[in-house]
């Protein structure tokens, strides 16, 4: 009976707590929660319509616009010259490049214009009796026939009569041959036909040369030739003398180059045109990469801006009185990073920076971009 009522008292007692702790808690006020309004700042820009000049960018590697592949056209061993045949040698106009020794070839052409020497002067005491009044230019000649030197021109034969007997006692046959052997042996010397630098040398001294074996290259260090491939929508706006503005490879050296050529035919598989730019410095070297920035027209009333401000559907975002909206605009020319716009109102405020989580409607406080780089200086 005890425990029944003990029982009895302790549930009651449980029942008395939970009641007056919620009179407790609902006797207290609870304060509501105040909701603050964000307002998001945005970098804004006035619009000013003007003429945007489309540039088309384009790269390539560079190469040298005068450039020589030595070959050998006869056989001998390859003498040492004056300066070492390596690649990085620069050499002079006019200046030896290879040597190849001649020693037995030109002692078979001294033999030859000894020959010819001797067979004209077998015909001189004919002449004398028979063609006198021609006698005096021969003998004038033979004076000046030096086998030392290279062989000179006959003398101008003017009568059918002279013409048949010197014909007939082989001596024109003989002096082609002549000179045929001294072309020949102006072969087995290589000269520099510019200054510039030797980029390749496959021989060495002593090497037992071939014709038609391929020596090395060499190139005019003076001017190069940048060859880009540009799209076919551009190529009726490049004009020859145009000047063009190249950036190397770090972005940190500039370059004025000159459209010198443009080619008058279309890849088939990429559908562009190839574009050659003359540039002449003496930093550039043969291989360098390079990027052209080719100015291919004009956008009259046009803007540029960032690519990421552009929304899918040609809109971007303006300001007006303090709220965001969206206005449709024409896009004419997209670049890596920019787009150039047109149909733009003049004086729209735009934003210049993307917003994350804008849409149109949207509370904003305006920052001049005209002020943020004022700061920024």
């Amino acid at each position: 009976m005890r425990k029944t009522i003990l029982s009895i008292l302790g549930i009651l007692i449980i029942v008395a707590s939970v009641f007056l702790a919620k009179q407790i808690s609902d006797s207290k006020s609870r304060p509501k929660a105040k909701v603050e309004k964000v307002v998001k700042t945005v970098f804004t820009e006035i619009v000013a319509n003007t003429t945007v000049p489309i540039i088309v960018p384009a790269n390539g590697v560079l190469r040298a616009k005068r450039r020589v592949e030595l070959y050998a056209e006869v056989q001998g061993v390859f003498q040492r010259g004056n300066k070492l045949f390596k690649a990085g040698q620069p050499y002079k106009a006019g200046e030896t490049i290879i040597k190849i020794d001649a020693a037995e070839y030109y002692a078979g052409v001294q033999s030859s214009k000894s020959n010819l020497y001797n067979l004209i002067t077998s015909i001189m005491p004919d002449l004398r009796l028979d063609y006198p009044e021609v006698f005096p230019k021969w003998q004038e000649y033979l004076k000046s026939f030096d086998l030392d030197n290279t062989t000179p021109p006959l003398p101008e034969m003017t009568s059918e009569k002279e013409k048949f007997f010197i014909s007939g006692r082989g001596i024109i046959t003989n002096y082609y041959s002549v000179k045929n052997q001294e072309q020949r042996l102006g072969k087995y010397r290589i000269t520099a036909p510019f200054s510039g630098i030797l980029t390749e040398a496959l021989v060495t001294e002593g090497t037992l040369v071939r014709p038609g074996q391929k020596l090395g290259e060499f190139i005019n260090t003076d001017i190069y030739e940048l060859e880009v491939s540009i799209s076919k929508t551009y190529s009726d706006l490049l004009k020859i003398n145009e000047e063009v503005e190249l950036v190397n490879l770090d972005q940190n050296r500039t370059y004025k180059g000159v459209v010198a050529r443009i080619n008058g035919s279309v890849d088939q598989s990429t559908q562009t045109i190839k574009a050659f730019i003359d540039v002449s410095n003496k930093d550039l070297k043969e291989g360098m990469y390079l990027e052209a920035n080719l100015n291919a027209k004009q956008e009259s009333d046009a803007i540029e801006i960032d690519r990421n401000l552009l929304l899918e559907n040609n809109q971007i975002f303006v300001v007006r009185d303090s709220v965001l909206d969206l206005i449709e605009v024409k896009p004419v020319y997209f670049s890596n990073k920019k787009v150039v716009l047109k149909n733009v109102p003049e004086g729209t405020t735009i934003i210049t920076r993307p917003v994350v989580g804008a849409y149109a409607g949207m509370l904003v406080k305006e920052f001049k971009e005209d002020t943020a780089k004022i700061l920024n200086q």
